[in-house]
């Protein structure tokens, strides 16, 4: 004998056939005809506009390379240089030579001219006047600082000054006065 998963299915009886005892009299009904195309077209809802989103406008000029986005990272890693404040003796016209170096590297000078005036007062006069050409030539400041220095700074520092009215009372001098 065989046997298998599925069985037979047995005999149905057939459906019971519906009975119709009279038949309604078939009304035609008018079938709406198509509109022509072109009302058709003009009768259809226009679909709703979509709002547009702008693209972000990205000017040409911020846009880097990444040639020059490694330029700027090589930019800020450098090391900030310092302005240092260095005292300094003028012992001879020389040394003049190592004060300008100095304020060229953007260091302030304090410099005593005490030991060149022992010297020789002449000497401190034309050293201080080459000194106020070459601190006026790069942009810098220079000042007296007293009786025995005096302070060179580089371009962009500047030395403060106070500001004083003038005497308006002639100020008594040593000099002969005209009877």
């Amino acid at each position: 004998m065989k046997f298998s998963l599925f069985r037979k299915p047995k005999q149905q009886p057939e459906p019971e056939k519906p009975v119709v005892t009279q038949e309604e009299p078939k009304q035609e009904t008018a079938v709406p005809q198509e509109p022509p195309k072109s009302e058709a077209i003009a009768l259809q809802p226009e679909p709703a506009p979509q709002p547009t989103i702008p693209e972000p406008v990205i000017p040409q000029e911020s846009v880097a390379s990444p040639v020059e986005m490694q330029e700027e990272k090589k930019e800020v890693t450098q090391p900030i240089c310092k302005t240092y404040l260095k005292a300094m003796p003028l012992k001879e016209l020389t040394d003049i030579e190592n004060v300008k170096q100095e304020v060229e590297n953007g260091n302030i000078i304090i410099l005593r001219v005490t030991p060149l005036a022992n010297k020789n007062i002449e000497e401190v006069k034309t050293a201080v006047n080459q000194l106020y050409e070459f601190a006026e030539s790069v942009g810098g400041d220079i000042a007296r600082l007293g009786e025995e220095r005096v302070v060179i700074c580089p371009k962009n520092i500047r030395i403060w000054r106070e500001k004083t009215a003038a005497p308006t009372d002639s100020m008594p001098t040593a000099a002969p006065t005209a009877a």
